[in-house]
């Protein structure tokens, strides 16, 4: 997948490519990069780094970082015993967690989402964790009466709020 194109600044500030580079364990420096030296009389700070990110480095990144996203919900998962597995209580923290992680890293890495390997970990987490929850609870549809009072309340209210909007914008002016 494409990274999509930067909407702000193209820098990336020095903490997030220290962890970067500590969670990919190496160097984020382009291959070929000098660094300048700065002069005494040049009054001036060195220039933030930037980079001309690939596509290939940006998914590279991503999926490195959207492992350990992984990795550290299973860790949270871990902390969940199995009749606890479908309490949307227990589970919103690690389940929410891990869509931020994989959404957030997307956003900073300036790569589309939602995209397919976003997804796949989503998939997965349902798969190994909630495949059993919809059995235990089931959704059922309201009683007939109650549905059918549902949908003719909205109905009948409407020929009446009409009527009653038309009745007090009758004020016997002439409207231009």
């Amino acid at each position: 997948m494409a990274p999509r194109a930067p909407t702000g600044s193209s820098r990336l500030s020095g903490g997030l490519l220290l962890l970067l580079w500590a969670v990919l364990g190496r160097g984020l420096c382009p291959a070929g990069a000098e660094a300048e030296g700065f002069g005494q009389d040049a009054r001036t700070s060195p220039p933030a780094a930037t980079f001309n990110w690939t596509a290939q480095l940006v998914e590279e990144m991503y999926v490195n970082i959207t492992q350990k996203c992984w990795e550290f919900f299973v860790e949270l998962m871990g902390n969940v015993s199995a009749p606890q597995l479908c309490e949307w209580k227990v589970i919103s923290r690690p389940y929410s967690w891990l869509q931020f992680c994989l959404e957030n890293w997307a956003d900073r890495l300036h790569y589309n989402y939602p995209n397919a390997l976003a997804e796949q970990y989503i998939f997965q987490s349902h798969h190994h964790y909630f495949h059993n929850c919809t059995l235990q609870h089931q959704v059922f549809d309201p009683p007939e009466d109650v549905l059918l009072a549902m949908i003719i309340a909205p109905i009948c209210l409407i020929p009446f709020l009409v009527t009653l909007v038309i009745w007090r914008s009758k004020d016997g002016k002439a409207q231009p």
